[in-house]
């Protein structure tokens, strides 16, 4: 989910920790768990820090270690250290597993996006993505706003919180019954396809469709149960040839490789007499392009002149990316 959505849920959940009498009886824990509630539903994506490096290393590590597993263990507990020394009198087991839900959930409701995470790390660096839920849900965002706004006007929090996660909890089901629903629409269409992604859109109705059949690529959108297939394209096998090896050991290209499970490949020579390897993700087309990009300039000794990957929405700010990665 989106930094917005991850707060108004950390103080909601604040407020349904009035819930445990110790939290409701003792101000001095109260104000600990709501610190750690705010603060546990965003620390997971501290990872964030990581962009500000270059996005290859941002793609390759956001929501990996810092959802894993040992993260969801280990932040409650750094937090509860912290909070401890800060405010003395609170109770530490209750602020620990009022802190531990707040991370907890963080991680959880990641996971029903179409990013994921990888949260099964140390086990796996498999990507855990349902696909249910937009990165940012104006509907869950919303209904979250309403509670705290019945909260601030008076309203009794616990009340207030259970219902609305009652609601969130059946909302959640019905994204699952409509993403079932367009994926056998979507084989209705198809008929052949092996893999296919249906991701949600910000639109309640509209999700995106990405596929596979042994012989092609489909790209399209589906409005309720009506698929449209916008694009289709020949799989061709990626040459194996040393330059096109060398360019997928670059880092940029790697890090794309390690996200991107649907994507198509060009390769294009330029009038400097360079050689472009291009990889096209196939999840994310928006108006009538593929944003998301891994893109490699090659020189006759297939050494790597300059790389880019990341979300580009124009060819022109794609060159300029790639003229500074050069210079």
């Amino acid at each position: 989910m989106d930094s917005g959505t991850h707060l108004v849920m950390g103080i909601s959940l604040g407020g349904l920790a009035l819930v445990d009498p110790v939290v409701a009886s003792e101000p001095a824990t109260f104000t600990a768990v709501m610190a750690g509630m705010i603060i546990g539903s965003q620390i997971p994506d501290i990872d964030t820090v990581l962009k500000l490096r270059n996005n290859a290393v941002y793609i390759r590590h956001h929501r990996g270690i810092t959802h894993s597993m040992p993260a969801v263990v280990l932040w409650p507990i750094l937090l509860t250290i912290i909070l401890s020394f800060i405010i003395p009198d609170a109770n530490v087991l209750h602020l620990w597993l009022w802190t531990f839900l707040a991370v907890f959930l963080h991680v959880f409701v990641d996971i029903f996006n179409a990013y994921g995470t990888q949260a099964l790390r140390p086990f796996s660096k498999k990507w855990v993505a349902l696909g249910v839920i937009n990165t940012f849900d104006p509907i869950i965002f919303g209904i979250h706003c309403f509670g705290l706004l019945f909260w601030a006007f008076g309203a009794n929090p616990v009340i207030t919180f259970s219902i609305m996660y009652v609601i969130i909890i059946g909302y959640y089901i019905v994204r699952f019954a409509l993403q079932k629903a367009v994926k056998h629409a979507v084989h209705s269409v198809i008929q052949d396809e092996n893999f296919v992604i249906v991701a949600p859109t910000m639109r309640f109705f509209e999700w995106r469709v990405a596929a596979a059949s042994d012989t092609h690529y489909y790209v399209g959108r589906a409005y309720r149960r009506s698929v449209t297939i916008y694009d289709k394209f020949k799989i061709h096998p990626i040459p194996q040839t040393p330059m096109v090896q060398a360019a997928l050991k670059d880092s940029n290209l790697d890090s794309f490789l390690s996200f991107s499970p649907l994507y198509r490949w060009e390769i294009s020579e330029l009038e400097n007499g360079l050689t472009e390897v291009r990889l096209i993700d196939l999840r994310y087309r928006s108006d009538n392009r593929y944003p998301f990009v891994a893109v490699a300039h090659m020189d006759e000794a297939n050494n790597v002149v300059t790389s880019y990957t990341g979300w580009i929405f124009s060819e022109d700010k794609l060159q300029k990316k790639l003229q500074i990665g050069a210079s």
